[in-house]
């Protein structure tokens, strides 16, 4: 058998597969379409919550340092995942990946060292980072 005839043959059940489901997305929506609410009321562009009519505004300003910590914690929390599979193949990489892994946690430390100097994992009110309390002095 030739290069093209086995990638044909390796291919297709992937198309099959796309097909599948591009027709159950089409089946979904044109379902949605005409089992759907045909009327309007004058409540359905009202939030509603539990029963109880909201009041005021629904746009919640919150500070940048919530998001910052946010995106601090997926970030220092994708190095589990990257621990765990190193965990799982710990045998098989002998000492050469405890070391890589032991660098690769040194590394995580001192980035997360760097953010806690730097004020960056302040919860609280505001409070003067290292450098600005440097400044002040």
């Amino acid at each position: 058998m030739n290069y093209p005839a086995r990638m044909e043959t390796a291919i297709w059940p992937l198309l099959v597969y796309g097909l599948a489901v591009i027709a159950l997305i089409a089946l979904m929506l044109g379902l949605s379409y005409v089992l759907g609410q045909r009327r309007r009321d004058t409540a359905t562009d009202e939030p509603y919550e539990s029963g109880i009519v909201s009041q005021g505004s629904a746009r919640l300003r919150l500070s940048v340092t919530y998001y910052l910590v946010a995106i601090l914690f997926i970030v220092f929390d994708l190095e589990a995942i990257y621990l765990f599979g190193w965990a799982v193949a710990f045998r098989e990489t002998g000492l050469t990946g405890f070391v890589e892994a032991a660098i690769f946690i040194l590394i995580l430390l001192a980035g997360l060292v760097y953010l806690w100097r730097l004020g960056a994992l302040d919860w609280g009110g505001r409070q003067l980072s290292l450098r600005e309390r440097n400044r002040q002095q």
